[in-house]
């Protein structure tokens, strides 16, 4: 709390105000208690508790400033003390001073700690972390001798010694895992780049993005815990194939840790089942490498006969889970099926097609009609203009292989497969993972 005097028109008030903040992080101020005018407060009792308030703030009393007093807004430092002294406890101070050498024109240990607590309080920018410090207060750093180029310098000083200092974060992540980790996760994304400038040893090139098309982007892998702690990631060329990112990383992190089982789990935008050759060539220490692979939607028309007597035998109950698992180009194939949202899947398809359809038989009529001579207000249709248009609502709503739309006919027509109907509400609610681990139940 703090003595305010504010201003209404010829006269000046004396204020008991409190600085807080809001639901929103922002700093406010409020009014505790109004002490009067400032004329009578001074010749009252009133003005020895106000004299000892400013006097204690190391501010000039009443009498001897005059009147005004300026304050300055509250900076947060709850957050930073906390993380600081989690900082010190891991050892990272004593740990990166090994590694970072500090120069003469700024501290870069410090600076990459202001950095680090920049991201987990409130990300930003470079030029965002010296705005998030003038409301913040970082202990043992002197934040207003902070340069957006000693920022910028930072990450130089940290890509040059990158090796080192990832050898020394393993070295501080170790007593936070088991003695010998048990089993680690890979994951690998890409990562959309923008603008087309080209340096020297770019990783930006295009290639396949999880997105879907191509794109102008670098990879990035990370390795975790089966916990869900991260323990390395490193980025690649936009353009490497994806199996090519395994192996350097694996020598890596079995190198740092002792690690006695790998195992790669792929979401359905990792991989490619026409990369299994090579992952199956993939040895760890004489041992081939472990894999779980889910298969992607478009590809589950190649399990079609596989399927089949599963689906029929296991899959009739709508309120029962099923799991089943068969071989596959000597692997296991592990299926699994909800029938919830199977009954989900298939109903917003059959509302698709039911509503492409009723567009189709309005389309037919309205072209039989004209044939026939009857007019209609706008332009009149064609039978090539309606099968362009059938055809791209039906490519729109992703339903090319069930409504076949004929575009060399003279006429407009399209054909319901009845079997590709069939085969996708067979699909319906599952889901194919790949894998060569066998010591785990289908469930």
């Amino acid at each position: 709390m703090f003595v305010k005097v504010t201003k209404s028109g010829p006269r000046r008030y004396v204020k008991l105000v409190e600085s807080y903040r809001d639901e929103a992080g922002k700093s406010r101020q409020r009014v505790i208690a109004t002490l009067g005018r400032l004329e009578a407060v001074t010749a009252g009792e009133s003005s020895a508790l106000i004299n000892g308030l400013l006097r204690v703030s190391g501010q000039p009393t009443l009498d001897e400033g005059t009147g005004e007093t300026d304050f300055a807004p509250a900076r947060s430092v709850g957050d930073t003390w906390l993380l600081t002294s989690l900082w010190k406890e891991f050892g990272f101070d004593d740990a990166f001073r090994r590694v970072l050498r500090t120069k003469r024109q700024f501290d870069a240990k410090r600076l990459l700690r202001v950095m680090v607590f920049n991201r987990l309080c409130d990300p930003e920018s470079k030029l965002g972390v010296l705005r998030w410090l003038e409301d913040v207060l970082v202990p043992d750093v002197d934040t207003a001798s902070i340069r957006h180029q000693h920022l910028l310098r930072t990450m130089d000083t940290l890509s040059e010694c990158s090796e080192a200092l990832n050898d020394v974060l393993a070295q501080q992540l170790k007593p936070l895992i088991d003695q010998e980790l048990s089993i680690v996760f890979y994951d690998l994304t890409t990562i959309r780049a923008e603008g087309g400038t080209s340096l020297e040893g770019d990783v930006r090139h295009y290639g396949p993005s999880k997105e879907g098309g191509i794109g102008r982007q670098f990879m990035l892998n990370v390795v975790q815990t089966a916990e869900g702690l991260p323990i390395h990631h490193e980025v690649f060329d936009g353009n490497m194939a994806e199996t090519k990112t395994l192996l350097p990383t694996i020598e890596i992190v079995t190198k740092r840790f002792k690690v006695r089982r790998i195992v790669l789990v792929a979401d359905r935008g990792l991989l490619s089942l026409d990369n299994l050759e090579a992952l199956s060539a993939v040895r760890i220490e004489g041992r081939p490498l472990e894999f779980i692979l889910a298969v992607p939607g478009r590809r589950y028309g190649e399990f079609d006969d596989l399927l089949k007597a599963f689906h029929q035998t296991q899959c009739q109950d709508a309120e029962r889970e099923a799991y089943g698992e068969m071989a596959w180009q000597g692997h296991r194939l592990i299926v699994a099926h909800r029938p919830d949202v199977a009954k989900g899947q298939t109903t917003a398809r059959d509302q698709k097609i039911e509503a492409l359809q009723a567009d189709a038989r309005q389309w037919f009529e309205k072209l039989d009609n004209q044939d026939a001579g009857r007019r209609y207000r706008g332009r009149k249709l064609s039978d090539p203009g309606v099968t362009a248009r059938f055809y791209k609502a039906v490519t729109d709503a992703h339903l090319g292989h069930i409504l076949k739309v004929d575009l060399t006919a003279e006429t407009f027509n399209y054909l319901l497969d009845q079997r590709a109907l069939d085969r996708a509400r067979m699909m319906d609610g599952k889901l194919l993972l790949v894998t060569n681990m066998t010591d785990h139940e289908p469930e």
